[in-house]
């Protein structure tokens, strides 16, 4: 009897932020002294592919967490920015730019998620980071979660903001319908990110990567995670549908799903701090 009401009590919930739409939770204004930080760049390089991580240091001395952000397709760590600089008020925070991504160097290959998360695995252990709470973003949602099955020594807690690819509409034409729709939501700072990033990429890495986004499953290794599991996105967020969302977050043995007010796709770069305040609560900061 205990074991089914614990088993009740691990199903998701679906919770809505505790701030009003509109207004970042005060440890988004008391930040702004850590934007100002300049990160840390580290090449690091394993298994033949290379990565430049992007570090903001917490407080000297924190025990806290350490954040890994991983970016979806095309982009980099910079969208990460104001997310990075709260956390960081709490633990390290590493912003990777995955192979092919940023400024790093173009594989010679098409790499597949776990080519990824094993080049990530390699890369936090080689720096001496983890176990991490890992936050993945759209196609870096699939990163993070093939590194949490994978790897899961290397991952505390999992993060999934605006995942993809929704199973019922796992086709060019639907994603790309709704990125379009997504670029008339976003602010002009975001679009501007969106933009240089994939000048920055490149159209041919793009289409190299594409296919392999598309045809993964996360609801499958979801399924599987050891690790709490908070699925979060923007309410207008066209890119990850509600329903999808709420469904992959109940899909993991221990999940939540939380949806953002009135915020698109690039969540973190729009709200901030109301993402910040709900991972924080989900790694128990």
């Amino acid at each position: 009897m205990n074991q089914q009401n614990e088993r009740v009590e691990r199903k998701p919930v679906h919770t809505q932020p505790s701030q009003p739409p509109g207004v970042e939770p005060p440890s988004f204004r008391g930040s702004l002294p850590w934007m100002r930080r300049p990160l840390v760049p580290r090449i690091v390089t394993t298994r033949s592919l290379t990565s430049h991580v992007h570090t903001l240091a917490g407080p000297p001395g924190s025990s806290g967490p350490v954040f890994v952000l991983l970016h979806g397709i095309g982009m980099s760590h910079r969208y990460f920015r104001r997310l990075q600089a709260i956390l960081a008020r709490h633990g390290d925070t590493h912003a990777i730019d995955l192979p092919g991504f940023g400024s790093t160097p173009t594989p010679d290959r098409q790499l597949s998620i776990p080519d990824y998360a094993d080049h990530t695995a390699a890369t936090l252990e080689k720096m001496g980071a983890g176990p991490a709470v890992v936050v993945g973003h759209s196609m870096g949602a699939q990163f993070a979660a093939e590194l949490a099955v994978r790897h899961p020594a290397s991952v505390s807690h999992l993060v999934l903001l605006g995942p993809v690819v929704d199973p019922a509409r796992r086709t060019v034409r639907q994603q790309s319908l709704a990125l379009g729709l997504d670029a008339l939501r976003e602010s002009p700072a975001g679009n501007a990110i969106v933009l240089g990033d994939y000048v920055r990429s490149g159209l041919r890495w793009y289409l190299t990567e594409l296919p392999v986004m598309m045809s993964y499953a996360l609801e499958a290794n979801v399924a599987v995670a050891s690790q709490p599991v908070l699925v979060l996105r923007g309410s207008r967020d066209p890119v990850a549908p509600g329903p999808w969302c709420e469904k992959l977050a109940a899909t993991a043995p221990d999940g939540r799903f939380v949806e953002i007010p009135g915020k698109p796709h690039i969540v973190q770069h729009g709200a901030p701090g109301a993402t910040a305040a709900e991972i924080l609560a989900h790694a128990g900061t």
